[in-house]
């Protein structure tokens, strides 16, 4: 028996009944609980513990000091990409991009299977993804091996944004660039419909601020968003007031104000019409044009409180939403692959792909008068 088979009886418990607390007319969140830490999960808890959460915390204390931010993403190249998928860059209007190719690429069929497009124009689904970092650090190098993993279980290629970051940019300058890999997507003959909008942490608050842009430029919605422990309120008094702000095993409380200070102190050097403008946040935008959402985070974490007020959000909003909630995981687990957990939550984001193109097959073979 396996370490992960001894140490771990993962369970999933679903309430596909959750609804907001308030409001008319809502679409239910399907919350799924997966219950069962392996030996693994819990030794990366450890490890956080004792050496990241205290050098964030550090951080939190002289975040306004010249940080050498740069050599997160140069320690990244020591992570290979997995399998065979391949690597190309992209050079956008403002940032450099990378293409992953999946090294199993697939598209479900006219009976709903699987199987292997002969060319590259017949795929059906293409991943945007917006690698996280506290909008400061990674890159494609760190996020690579993620990315390549998540090429090679959707059987989706995977455009990775390396987006303008703080302290030179304002994040607005980073949803920009997410806009901007989502036209090169449709210019590259990809439908809106086939493109789905995934990013981990401070990548997932990104996810949904560019498909908030994409409404305001009049641009077509993507087929769906995946987010990954995503941050969606720069406000940090409902995580400070969560449990979780002591019990987070990568960030400690003062983290999360400084990132919010900091974020404030760089959109202030913009200025726009001789005023800074307004701080938005997606947990307090319009989400009624949102496309249906993947949200997956651990039971722990600083952000948890921040994924249950948007699942809430986006249900009042009537837009379908999948709450994921693995209990005792830390921030961003899918990235260590060497979790078991990681490799299940990869595949539920296969699951949620493979949901979304065969629900859009079904909608377009129902014709008027049939």
């Amino acid at each position: 028996m396996s370490i992960a088979s001894a140490e771990m009886t993962t369970s999933l418990r679903r309430n596909a009944g959750r609804a907001a607390s308030h409001g008319y007319g809502v679409t239910p969140v399907d919350r799924q609980d997966f219950v069962g830490t392996s030996v693994q999960g819990r030794a990366l808890a450890t490890y956080l513990r004792t050496t990241v959460r205290p050098f964030l915390g550090l951080w939190a204390h002289t975040h306004s000091l010249p940080w050498p931010t740069g050599l997160v993403d140069q320690a990244g190249r020591l992570l290979p990409p997995v399998g065979t998928t391949r690597c190309t860059p992209v050079k956008l209007d403002n940032c450099r991009a990378e293409w992953v190719h999946s090294d199993r690429p697939r598209r479900l069929g006219p009976t709903g299977r699987s199987e292997t497009p002969r060319r590259r124009a017949d795929r059906d689904r293409v991943i945007l993804y917006l690698h996280g970092g506290a909008f400061v650090v990674c890159g494609l190098n760190s996020h690579r091996r993620l990315t390549s993993r998540i090429a090679h279980t959707t059987g989706a290629d995977v455009l990775s944004i390396d987006y303008r970051m703080m302290p030179r940019n304002p994040i607005s300058h980073a949803v920009e660039d997410g806009v901007d890999g989502y036209r090169y997507l449709l210019d590259s003959g990809y439908l809106p419909e086939q493109i789905f909008i995934a990013g981990d942490s401070a990548g997932g608050y990104l996810s949904f601020m560019v498909s908030l842009a994409l409404t305001s430029l009049g641009l077509p919605q993507a087929g769906g968003i995946i987010a990954l422990s995503p941050l969606t309120d720069l406000d940090p008094s409902r995580k400070m007031a969560h449990p979780n702000a002591a019990r987070c095993p990568v960030f400690p409380a003062g983290a999360v104000p400084a990132l919010t200070a900091l974020a404030d102190s760089v959109e202030a050097r913009i200025v726009v019409e001789g005023k800074r403008g307004p701080r938005v946040c997606p947990v307090n935008a319009d989400l009624s044009d949102m496309p249906p959402v993947l949200l997956q985070v651990g039971s722990n974490e600083m952000v948890y409180a921040d994924s249950e007020l948007m699942a809430d959000r986006l249900a009042e909003a009537g837009v379908d939403c999948r709450l994921q909630v693995w209990e005792n995981q830390v921030h961003v687990f899918q990235a260590a692959d060497f979790v078991p957990e990681s490799g299940r939550a990869i595949r539920e984001i296969a699951a949620f792909v493979d949901e979304r193109v065969a629900s859009r097959g079904r909608t377009s073979a129902i014709r008027p008068g049939a």
